[in-house]
């Protein structure tokens, strides 16, 4: 069906005003077009059209009916705003004319304000003049209120007394305020001059105020009334300075007082003058002790009273308590430290290492059962800190080791002494030598030790450490005053007496010390010994063996001097002697423990050795004939089987001796054939390295039957088969030194043969 023209321009008008809703008509036409296209497009679905015709009339009417109801509301809301509109514009018209008629009615008055402006000030004059007039009373008795005020104060009447000042200074500072105020600053100087009788007032009340704070804790324990009313003095004189600075607009002379500060003050000097700072103090260890035990004490009951009485006559924002524990705290500090200054022994060092860090904290002090939980000193930290501690710590140890040093060397004094008496050393029950020294020593050692772990393991390990050094030390002292007895004994051999019955205690000794000195640490972890203190007890001991066979030596030496002789060789009883001097020596070192009386035996076997063989080497003794040979080999294998018989006995085994040597030895001289000479010395040469070509050209001369010829091949086998010294050989040779060769005599003016 065609459009109209008048229907076409109101769509074209439409769509030009209205664009967005062309764009949604034909949004709407291309939906319904889709929708019907999908429903319709099978003929059998035609026969419902009519059904959703009518549907779709009715959903229209629905939202019609909507639309109408919607647009009408918002219609009416319309109309309302403006006839609100409309009456809010009448009203405003109505206020701007009123305005407009007070303005005028205000100009035409005008002249008339002009005339009240004289009334002020004459008003302003009249109330001055009336708060002069009421104030004169006050004035005139000013000084009457001064006199009072001062009896007041002497009756002790201190409450009454301050409210008699507080009203003057009122009554002074309200003057200073209006003056201020007007700017008549030049007349401030007669009024404080009216009123000075206010600064002595305050002087003297003030005085009270301090003395009383003074004595705090015992008024409080005797007459707390007193207190608190000095307390409520201070507190009323807060409450003015805090209302004064607040408002900020006038300070009167002498404010702020800040009496609460001074307070504060007052109680913290009245308990660090009671306590700390007395002129004289005696810093040694009985003085020092009952001076911390008078401080324990008394700190413990002043604060006892300041948390069972003070604490309830003053606020509770004084924080009285934590007030007068850090003050303790911090003199006690400061007094420690002054004490540390001075030049303490070590058992006041003790007592103050003690004190501060064990005492302190303890339940006998601030730890009491009393104080607790109110009182509490873990937040303040110790009263020595970790760098005062370790310095007082260095300088026990330092007084700890002189006293030690002191006591060693009396110790080793007396020691030096007994060696020399006329009498054996005394013995344990086995049986062994011994002296009291061992125990001495380490029971002082362990003492200190055990002292200085009642404080921290530092100190302990401090003194741990010293007492190794001093033990070190000991030793060395111990071992050059071994030195200087065997001095003596080489002078006067009969001096010491039991000379060898008190090394053979030093060795038993130093053995006690080496077992003791790892029990010295309490702590199993840190006893590992120094190998500086292993070295210096190995040194001791190998220098007591040396002395001991030194003196074997001495006994010896006569005997090996008619070694080798034709005596020897027939039969002489030489080694004989020998073993029963060696026989001797062995059972007075059984008196010696095992470990050490074997090392004994074993180094005595050695210099047997050693002796024997110099003996030989001497070249006191060259064959003449093959018999003598036979002889010479006969004599050294009886001596050697002999002397090695005598060791077996002893207890030391055959494989830890070197007489083994003289056997050896004996088959070089024993063989029948030079010329096998080479291949022999080259077997006893790789069994004793140490041997030199001296060694041997001395043995071949001691044969007697040895040509140049040989010498000089077995002597050029032995250049060329160099010997190194295993690991862990015993030299033997290497000790033994062979006379140098007689120079041929020479005539002068000849030539040499």
């Amino acid at each position: 069906m065609g459009m109209s023209a008048e229907d076409k321009r109101t769509m074209s008008l439409r769509d030009e005003e209205w664009p967005e809703a062309e764009k949604a008509e034909k949004l709407a036409r291309g939906a319904a077009l889709k929708w019907a296209s999908g429903v319709f497009y099978r003929p059998e679905k035609l026969e419902g059209l009519g059904q959703y015709r009518s549907r779709e009339t009715q959903r229209n009417s629905s939202i019609q009916s909507r639309l109408k109801s919607t647009i009408q509301s918002y219609l009416e809301g319309v109309s309302a705003g403006l006839e609100q509109l409309r009456s809010a514009a009448q009203e405003v018209q109505s206020v701007c004319q009123d305005l407009g008629a007070a303005r005028w009615a205000l100009l035409d008055s005008a002249d008339r304000f002009q005339g009240l402006q004289q009334m002020r000030a004459l008003m302003a004059e009249h109330v001055q003049l009336a708060s002069v007039v009421q104030v004169l009373p006050q004035l005139f008795s000013v000084h009457e209120v001064f006199s009072h005020t001062l009896q007041l104060l002497s009756g002790q009447q201190l409450l009454e007394a301050h409210a008699e000042l507080m009203m003057m200074e009122h009554l002074r500072d309200d003057i200073l305020s209006q003056l201020h105020l007007r700017g008549l600053s030049s007349a401030q100087a007669t009024v404080l001059s009216y009123f000075g009788g206010l600064q002595e007032l305050n002087e003297s009340l003030a005085k009270q105020l301090w003395d009383i704070v003074g004595s705090s804790l015992r008024l409080v324990r005797e007459d707390p009334v007193l207190f608190v009313t000095a307390v409520r003095i201070i507190e009323r004189e807060e409450k003015i300075d805090d209302t004064l600075l607040l408002e900020a607009t006038f300070l009167p002379p002498g404010r702020p007082k800040g009496w609460r500060q001074k307070f504060y003050h007052i109680l913290q000097e009245t308990i660090t003058g009671a306590h700390f700072h007395a002129a004289h103090m005696d810093t040694e260890g009985p003085g020092l002790a009952r001076h911390l035990a008078a401080l324990q004490k008394d700190i413990v009951a002043e604060l006892r009273v300041v948390k069972d009485l003070m604490v309830q006559c003053v606020p509770a924002h004084y924080n009285i308590l934590s007030v007068c524990t850090v003050t303790y705290h911090q003199a006690l500090i400061s007094h420690l430290q002054d004490i540390l200054r001075e030049d303490l022994d070590k058992q006041a060092l003790f007592l103050l290492l003690e004190w501060a860090l064990r005492v302190y904290h303890s339940p006998e002090m601030m730890g009491h059962p009393d104080l607790l939980p109110e009182v509490d000193v873990s937040a303040l930290g110790p009263l020595m800190s970790p760098e005062l501690v370790d310095q007082t710590e260095r300088k026990y140890v330092v007084k700890v080791k002189a006293s030690v040093l002191e006591w060693m060397q009396r110790t080793l004094e007396v020691e030096f002494k007994e060696w020399f008496r006329e009498e054996e050393p005394e013995t344990d029950h086995q049986g062994f030598f011994q002296s009291a020294l061992p125990v001495i020593v380490m029971q002082m050692l362990n003492e200190n030790i055990q002292v200085a772990s009642l404080i921290t393991d530092s100190l302990q390990q401090k003194v741990y450490n010293m007492a190794l050094e001093e033990l070190e030390a000991f030793l060395g002292r111990l071992r050059e005053a071994l030195v200087q007895c065997g001095k003596e004994h080489q002078k006067d051999r009969t001096i010491p007496k039991y000379y060898v019955s008190y090394l053979l205690a030093m060795l038993n000794n130093n053995l006690a010390l080496s077992s003791s000195v790892s029990f010295l640490h309490p702590d199993s972890a840190h006893r590992e010994v120094p190998m500086s203190l292993r070295a210096a007890l190995d040194r001791m001991q190998k220098k007591a063996c040396q002395l001991l066979l030194e003196e074997l030596l001495l006994d010896l030496q006569p005997l090996c001097l008619q070694l080798p002789s034709r005596k020897w060789l027939s039969g002489s009883q030489l080694v004989s002697s020998m073993c029963e001097v060696i026989d001797k020596y062995a059972k007075d070192f059984s008196r010696v423990r095992k470990p050490v009386f074997m090392l004994l035996l074993t180094e005595s076997e050695l210099l047997v050795t050693s002796q024997y063989l110099r003996a030989l080497m001497q070249k006191k003794m060259v064959c003449k004939s093959e018999e003598e040979r036979g002889q010479l080999c006969d004599r050294l294998l009886q001596d050697a089987t002999q002397l090695r018989e005598l060791f077996c006995g002893l207890g030391l085994d055959q494989s830890q001796q070197s007489l083994e040597a003289v056997f050896a030895l004996r088959e070089l001289i024993c063989l029948k054939d030079p010329a096998l000479l080479s291949l022999e010395v080259l077997g006893f040469i790789t069994k004793y390295p140490d041997v030199s070509d001296e060694h041997i050209s001395t043995l071949l001369d001691l044969r007697g039957d040895v040509s140049k010829e040989v010498r000089h091949m077995v002597l050029e086998m032995m250049a060329q088969h160099p010997q190194v010294l295993p690991e862990r050989y015993r030299p033997i040779f290497s000790t033994i030194l062979v006379p140098a060769p007689e120079l041929p005599f020479c005539l002068r003016k000849g030539k040499c043969a």
